[in-house]
């Protein structure tokens, strides 16, 4: 008798919450919603909610004056679980006080949340309230207590086992190459200001920066957005601004430039990013290294170069390309990435004369794992005019990475042939000049380029005078090994990098020996060696 009672009451409690669960379901509507800011989709400021409308009240305080900032949209079921219409905020909100409302269309035009001030100090307990504790309540909250303090003390020891184990391979590990690292002194210090297990920016900056950057000029334009140069925390960065049709490109970008092992002297520093809203529009920040020289093209337009400038400028720019393309193996290591877009624009020069690559908002990833490619999802393509044959043919395996970084060298090459224009020989030295400059238009469609490239197979001249150096004769034949119209015979990143080291290692030598002559049968015989990786 007592197990029928039983399955009877489980049977009417199953009954009581599946009408309910039924009931709650049926009675859920679309409404219409009127929105502010809006998604891309959105018509004439109206969304359609499946649940509620909100109205929502931000107040913030800038130079003693107050301004209220006010927000309306839609509410999902999943998102009313994180604001519960009480104030809280939730990433895709920018509100502090919100308002829901569902009885009907555009319900939230006439919601008017009041803001409440926020304060630390707690409240006095009312008169007349009940000195008795719900014994239920008073036993959640000690077992939640409990559990979050079991949780807080795994975390901890985690943490610590964690740190300890890196403390113990950073003593087996050999000591890194010191010119293949890089880290800024005032990035070393944010670093150092993050607390708990792991590396890397601290997220509170990163979420908070946006808000501490002055912008003082405009720097740069490009199809995604604009360059400006800013000020953060006394100190020069540079602010690439995405409008927001580029989302994807700048999350893209984002999430590259935190790969793991990515950071190198010859990859541009990043800092942060972030997402700066008003109310009406919002901007998506990326905050890098700001570098006063420029981009490679504007350097070289205005700069007169020696053989030991043109060196330095193209092994420092080959040593971050290598750096890119190379998968670094480990608990913590780096996948391949090949670039896409290689360019005179898209290469920075830092003070010292040496070279960064930037831009990597076209990047694909190797997972060798898989071996899949993982390219970006969005509509951009690289610069016609460094794009490579197999590119602009269209008959590049697009499911095979080794494909994109001999794309890559083809863009290389070219750029080494703008930096070695700008080297004076005899006195004599070229104008500045894009790639193709006297063949195609200022801007070539994909057909012109496609024609020069692909079926005439020109390639950019060599001015007869470097026949005469032997550096420059070499940096020809290096040229011509990187844009081989056969993608397979082009030479890699990594042969390209020692090449040009070693270049320098003879140049260096016949500065200390002063033995030129001696010295340049080293160069045809010795710095290109046919066979070698």
């Amino acid at each position: 008798m007592a197990d029928l009672c039983w399955r009877l009451n489980v049977s009417t409690l199953f009954l009581f919450v599946f009408s309910h669960i039924l009931t709650s379901y049926s009675c859920s509507s679309m409404i219409l919603c009127k929105c502010d800011p809006c998604h891309e989709t959105a018509i004439n400021n109206t969304c359609v909610a499946k649940h509620q409308c909100f109205t929502g009240i931000r107040v913030t305080y800038e130079l003693g004056f107050k301004e209220e900032i006010w927000t309306w949209g839609c509410l999902s079921k999943e998102t009313e679980s994180i604001l519960q219409c009480k104030g809280h905020l939730v990433p895709s909100i920018i509100a502090q006080t919100v308002e829901c409302c569902d009885d009907e269309d555009y319900c939230n035009v006439h919601l008017h949340p009041e803001y409440i001030e926020r304060s630390t100090t707690p409240m006095p307990e009312e008169k007349g309230s009940s000195p008795d504790v719900d014994l239920t309540n008073l036993a959640l909250i000690v077992s939640v207590s409990v559990s979050v303090m079991v949780l807080i003390i795994v975390i901890t020891v985690l943490c610590l086992k964690y740190r300890k184990k890196n403390k113990k391979e950073s003593f087996l590990r050999e000591e890194p190459d010191q010119s293949d690292s890089f880290i800024s002194d005032s990035l070393r210090g944010l670093i150092e200001q993050s607390s708990g297990c792991g590396s890397g920016m601290p997220f509170l900056v990163q979420r908070t920066i946006a808000r501490n950057i002055s912008l003082e000029r405009s720097i740069g334009k490009g199809r995604y957005g604009e360059v400006w140069k800013g000020k953060w925390r006394e100190e020069d960065v540079a602010v690439k601004i995405f409008i927001t049709t580029e989302e994807s490109s700048w999350f893209r970008e984002t999430e590259l430039y935190q790969t793991v092992l990515l950071r190198h002297d010859g990859i541009l520093g990043f800092i942060a990013s972030d997402i700066k809203g008003t109310g009406s529009w919002t901007q998506l920040f990326l905050v890098t290294d700001y570098h006063e020289q420029g981009s490679l093209y504007d350097y070289l337009k205005r700069e007169i170069l020696d053989v030991e400038d043109i060196l330095k400028l193209a092994h420092t720019a080959a040593c971050g390309l290598c750096h890119l393309h190379t998968e670094i193996f480990g608990t913590k290591g780096k996948p391949a990435m090949a670039h896409r877009d290689i360019k005179s624009k898209n290469i920075l020069v830092k003070k010292d004369g040496s070279c960064c690559i930037a831009d990597l908002g076209l990047a694909v990833r190797y997972i060798s794992e898989s071996n899949e490619v993982d390219i970006a999802h969005n509509t951009r393509q690289g610069t016609k005019r460094y794009m490579a044959p197999e590119v602009l043919d269209e008959t590049l395996n697009k499911s095979h990475f080794e494909a994109y970084r001999q794309a890559d060298i083809y863009s290389f090459g070219l750029v080494l042939w703008e930096i070695t224009r700008r080297c004076i020989s005899n006195g004599v030295v070229e104008e500045h000049q894009l790639p193709y400059q006297d063949m195609v238009p200022s801007d070539p469609s994909f057909e012109e380029m496609r024609k020069i490239v692909c079926v005439e197979k020109l390639r950019p001249d060599f001015p007869i005078r470097w026949l005469s150096n032997e550096y420059l004769k070499t940096m020809s034949k290096l040229m011509g090994e990187c844009w081989s119209h056969n993608p397979q015979a082009r030479l890699t990143a990594l042969r390209v990098k020692k090449t040009l080291g070693r270049m320098i290692q003879v140049l260096n030598k016949q500065t200390k020996l002063e033995e030129p002559d001696k010295i340049s049968e080293q160069l045809l015989t010795e710095v290109i060696k046919p066979g070698e990786s």
